[in-house]
């Protein structure tokens, strides 16, 4: 796991989780921990009830590689140390935000409840790091999901004096601006005696645009024909009344038919004929990796599937030359065929992990702070 390399410099793991200076316990959405002010989290055993895995034993969490945080049992850790040290959140609306960006350094005063727009305004390190990204903060709210890419790598765990040096070191970096283009951090934030300069990023060629984002702009748009009318402003969707039927196109495997998705397009893991059977056989098929769906644009990769409370099947895929580089679908039965439907393109896999989630009645926690919550 590339997020949890240490340098030799760096104290063990076992031993990071053994230094701290005090403990508190907290209540969070029906169970209480036990947490530790390095950000560590102890899961307490219910009363009269058996001993579960993870109970009262001490740990940093798992690291989520979709989200780029550390979890318990589905929760966030982060938001428990938050609660733990700094109260519940002002607001449902607030989120907790690593001050040094660092989403493996929990500890307590790292962390701050502020909103989703304070998130991005009030962080000097996160605010450097999308103006060298996209030119300015107008440029990013323009287009957010242009040119960002999420990096994990840069994060670990770090000792109390670690993330001390750690942060000092990226609020000179977002100062002085003296880095390449792409905003880029790496090991230079660790090692000590090292130039506080990341070195240039690898190109990103956000100009090919995947078959997912050639379907926003293929859907045509709905005017109305009243003589005189205003022309539509560029940029600028009227929205009209009744609502269009949907639309539905047919597609290039046998009894697969898309919805709101122009480009016919093969779904090659489809079964070949409805029966009360064919939706848990395609999820059984959908493993990670394997193909969704495949037109003269490219191919969607599968990241997640699985079945809603609904019994329609929810599949998250991946677009790797796309703009928009994740998507989410949703497929059921309609009669005698099977239904795929655009459930969205998202600038990050946040977005996409927590309309899924939503989809499935699964928690969305890991997913909070997304980009696509303001688009």
């Amino acid at each position: 796991m590339p997020a949890l390399d240490l340098t030799a410099e760096q104290p063990p793991l076992a031993d990071i989780l053994s230094i701290f200076e005090k403990v508190l316990e907290v209540a969070f959405k029906d169970e209480i921990f036990l947490v530790r002010d390095n950000g560590a989290v102890s899961r307490c055993v219910r009363p009269n009830a058996r001993r579960r895995l993870l109970d009262e034993v001490w740990t940093f969490g798992t690291f989520n590689r979709h989200s780029g945080y550390f979890e318990i049992a589905g929760h966030v850790v982060h938001r428990i140390v938050a609660r733990a040290f700094h109260g519940p959140g002002p607001s449902p609306d607030h989120v907790v935000d690593h001050i040094d960006t660092n989403r493996l350094n929990n500890r307590p005063e790292n962390l701050r409840w502020v909103t989703r727009l304070e998130n991005i305004l009030l962080n000097p390190i996160t605010r450097a790091r999308i103006i060298i990204a996209y030119g300015s903060l107008e440029a990013f709210f323009e287009n957010p999901g242009a040119s960002f890419v999420p990096k994990w790598e840069w994060m670990k765990v770090v000792t109390k004096e670690e993330a001390q040096e750690c942060r000092k070191r990226l609020l000179a970096w977002a100062e002085t601006g003296q880095v390449g283009t792409g905003g880029a951090l790496g090991d230079w934030l660790y090692e000590p005696g090292r130039i506080s300069t990341p070195p240039e990023p690898e190109n990103f060629d956000v100009s090919a645009l995947s078959a997912i984002q050639r379907e926003a702009f293929e859907v045509p748009t709905f005017t109305s024909g009243v003589m005189g009318a205003a022309p539509r402003r560029q940029g600028y969707v009227r929205v009209m009344a009744p609502e269009p039927k949907l639309l539905d196109t047919p597609s290039l495997t046998a009894q697969a038919v898309q919805r709101k998705w122009r480009t016919p397009t093969e779904f090659p893991n489809c079964p070949g004929a409805v029966s009360p059977g064919a939706l848990q056989d395609y999820l059984a098929r959908l493993v990670p990796g394997a193909v969704f769906g495949r037109n003269q644009y490219g191919e969607n990769t599968v990241l997640e599937a699985a079945i809603g409370p609904d019994g329609a099947l929810s599949v998250v895929c991946s677009t790797p030359s796309g703009i928009k580089g994740w998507s989410r679908a949703r497929v059921f039965l309609e009669g005698e065929m099977i239904c795929h439907e655009s459930g969205g393109m998202f600038f990050s896999l946040e977005g996409a992990m927590k309309a899924h989630c939503l989809a499935i009645g699964a928690p969305t926690d890991g997913y909070e702070d997304s980009i696509d919550d303001y688009c």
